[in-house]
């Protein structure tokens, strides 16, 4: 059994990226999710929180780590031995994602938007999944709209339902009410965290806000951002930084 029942452990992990001679270098001395939590990962623009909610969706392979798991049925899984082909499997059937812009299909209604993760699993929806979701989220009455057609709320809240469709172990949010107002980001915050917490899915969300952040997770991450050298930033991971 995995330890505390986590769902992610990581452990010593770097990556480093280099664009036109700039260097930046995201170091993760621990990091830790459990299972039904609410992880909230706190910093400015540019201090690597998409890159680490990218290595986490396993859609970028760190340089290097002394511990990168996820875990599977209760066995842990080291993510750093896996070639692309299973990480992939992982990524489709385990994971879900929501985007700052929510990232629904134009041409599919929001049914086919929500139900798209069990189709390409080629699991049947056994019951109204959909319906039942956006019943808990309060958009119930949008399923057979076409996004475009669709406030920015419902938008994400179209989204959120499908990142839940396959109760996945966990979710990854990226900056997922960036987009809307505050009354309408802190209704999705309540219904996201309810709902997620019904299914027994953890959340890792990254944002801006910390003010939203600290009322509504169980731990929040933030990065030290150092400059080594005109060229060179590196930003790590620190758990519950001072000040936050």
């Amino acid at each position: 059994m995995t330890a505390q029942g986590e769902i992610y452990r990581l452990a010593g992990l770097t990556k480093t990226r280099e664009k036109g001679g700039v260097v930046f270098e995201l170091r993760v001395p621990s990091f830790s999710v459990r299972k039904g939590e609410l992880v909230g990962l706190v910093g400015p623009s540019g201090c690597g929180k998409s890159t680490l909610l990218d290595i986490l969706g396993l859609v970028l392979r760190p340089d290097g780590a002394r511990k990168f798991s996820l875990d599977r049925d209760g066995a842990r899984t080291d993510l750093m031995a896996l070639g692309e082909g299973e990480l992939a499997r992982i990524r489709r059937r385990r994971i879900g994602y929501v985007l700052q812009t929510g990232g629904l299909l134009s041409f599919l209604t929001v049914r086919q938007n929500i139900l798209l993760p069990l189709r390409i699993n080629r699991f049947r929806d056994n019951g109204d999944i959909a319906a039942q979701l956006t019943r808990h989220l309060g958009i119930q009455e949008q399923l057979d709209k076409k996004p475009q057609h669709l406030s920015g709320g419902q938008r994400q809240r179209a989204a959120i339902a499908r990142a839940l469709a396959l109760r996945p172990p966990v979710v990854l949010a990226d900056e997922p009410t960036a987009s809307v107002d505050k009354l309408t980001a802190t209704e999705i915050w309540d219904r996201f965290r309810d709902l997620s917490g019904r299914l027994g899915v953890s959340l890792v969300v990254v944002t801006h806000d910390l003010n939203m952040v600290r009322e509504a997770a169980d731990r929040i991450y933030g990065f030290r951002v150092e400059k080594p050298g005109p060229e060179h930033t590196v930003s790590t991971l620190l758990p519950d930084p001072a000040g936050l």
